[in-house]
């Protein structure tokens, strides 16, 4: 389940939306509270269970941390182990970039979105040894190379998993370039 699906469930089940909760949470003295306390109020008063009130905890989290601006995300992503893959997505994002300007990265804390008008298409999740790239292509077929995403990440419908520079051809940028048009 992605988190926005938990959002949308919690809102179905109570009838109140992050901000309610950010609000509730502010009137109880719970924002900067531990995950338990969170949980505890949150099965108490709306009978959520452990993951949704753990997506709830996760918003009052973010709340009280800074982001950060995206650059200095993008090179946290690509910190230490990792860093042997910062050349290899410059060059995979310059590429997709050509597609159309309407091209956005919006990095997170473990992979990066790559966007066309708020529709997220790929993902790049780099670690020490690995760079798995997914793409949201729905109704085409898994292949040998392109694998069906699973539970890897529910908000792709493939992944490839890079572990060349070299294996940033023609193929996935076509695969790229596909799921690039298919997000209007």
């Amino acid at each position: 389940m992605s988190f926005q699906a938990y959002l949308d469930t919690i809102k179905e089940k109570t009838g109140k939306g992050p901000d309610d909760f950010r609000a509730l949470a502010a009137e109880k003295g719970l924002v900067g509270a531990k995950a338990g306390d969170v949980v505890a109020w949150l099965a108490q008063d709306f009978g959520l269970g452990r993951g949704h009130a753990m997506a709830i905890y996760a918003l009052l989290k973010a709340d009280g941390e800074p982001r950060g601006a995206p650059d200095d995300r993008i090179a946290k992503l690509f910190a230490g182990g990792k860093a042997a893959w910062q050349s290899c997505f410059d060059s995979l994002l310059r590429d997709i970039r050509a597609f159309g300007d309407d091209v956005s990265v919006a990095p997170t804390d473990s992979y990066a979105s790559l966007v066309r008008a708020k529709k997220k298409f790929a993902i790049v999740s780099p670690s020490a040894g690995h760079m798995d790239i997914g793409i949201k292509r729905k109704g085409v077929d898994a292949t040998a190379r392109f694998v069906a995403a699973g539970s890897w990440n529910s908000m792709v419908t493939h992944r490839v998993r890079l572990t060349d520079a070299a294996e940033l051809d023609a193929e996935l940028m076509e695969w790229l370039r596909r799921a690039y048009d298919e997000a209007r």
